[in-house]
């Protein structure tokens, strides 16, 4: 832990002392999203405080001329109710350089997949898909470190990222591919991502479509032994809505992974309520309930094969 405490000083001296001459803009950013929750895994119950994936960073970009530019991101994620770093790696969350301008971005690093972003996380409305109340269904495949990715330009609205991940050489690790594409029509926002590493692999599109106060979509994702090993083919689906009045913000959603082929009884249900009240632009205090209904052969949210999952919780986010 040490160790680590001085890697973090160190980084951050060296980036307090580069910036004021070696950069255009560096911004400091991060969220701490804390819950108070009565969670019910099985027939047991427990009350906890809990992190809802807090984070900061640092983010910035030099202007090298002739509409080139250089930037970097570096997140670390950290438990808000214990305040310990990321196992995972000081920088786990992402590790970052990019070259942009006319051409598009080139991207080398460690970050999240497009391909969840352009799905599952845009019309996950409620707490930004972290926590409890998250997805528990969205087949992740894309590993995020060792990666190059290519952004284009915008088309008119159409947006296309495509990025590899690379083996290294690592044992029984085969290079893994994604891509993704977004297209916004004004109120109706599109969206579609593909993932492939070695047998395993999903597809999904997205649509949200915003009318006044309210919002509301859903995406379709067809996967290949994403969860289960030789579990074969499995479809799965979610629909959102949220109803913004004033300083509040009302959520539902319902989500359905169905069967995998090779694995009888493996389907669930995933039903979440919440209410979110905006203190400022910043800050905002909230409650949901969520729950999670598995079938017998089935272990979402829980690691537990027919055990569901419940919580109830109140939180409060804020940025920075």
């Amino acid at each position: 832990m040490q160790k680590t405490n001085r890697l973090a000083l160190a980084v951050l001296a060296l980036l307090g002392s580069t910036a004021a001459f070696a950069q255009s803009s560096v911004t400091l950013y991060g969220r701490v999203n804390t819950t108070v929750e009565r969670q019910e895994v099985g027939d047991t119950k427990t009350t906890g405080l809990f992190n809802n994936a807090s984070r900061f960073g640092f983010k910035g970009t030099e202007d090298l001329g002739g509409g080139l530019k250089a930037g970097f991101q570096l997140e670390s994620g950290f438990a808000s109710d214990t305040g310990s770093s990321d196992a995972r790696g000081f920088f786990a969350r992402q590790s970052e350089v990019n070259l942009s301008g006319g051409f598009g971005a080139v991207r080398l690093g460690r970050f999240t997949a497009e391909s969840y972003y352009a799905t599952a996380d845009y019309v996950s409305l409620h707490n930004h898909d972290t926590g409890s109340s998250s997805d528990a269904f969205y087949a992740y495949v894309m590993p995020d470190a060792n990666k190059i990715a290519y952004r284009t330009p915008d088309f008119g609205g159409l947006s296309l990222e495509g990025a590899v991940a690379l083996h290294e050489q690592a044992v029984g690790v085969k290079n893994a591919y994604d891509l993704a594409a977004n297209y916004n029509l004004g109120a109706l926002a599109l969206g579609a991502g593909y993932s492939k590493q070695g047998d395993v692999n999903q597809f999904a599109v997205r649509g949200l479509y915003t009318m006044g106060s309210f919002m509301f979509g859903g995406y379709y994702q067809r996967d290949e032994d994403a969860y289960v090993l030789n579990g074969g083919k499995r479809n799965t689906f979610r629909l959102s809505g949220a109803y913004l009045m004033g300083a509040s913000e009302f959520h539902v959603n319902v989500g359905r992974a169905g069967k995998y082929k090779n694995v009888s009884d493996s389907a669930a249900n995933q039903y979440t309520l919440g209410y979110n009240y905006n203190l400022s632009k910043r800050t905002k205090v909230y409650g949901y309930y969520t729950k999670v209904n598995n079938s017998r052969n089935a272990a979402y949210m829980t690691g537990i094969a027919g055990a569901d999952f419940s919580s109830v919780a109140v939180g409060v986010r804020h940025a920075f």
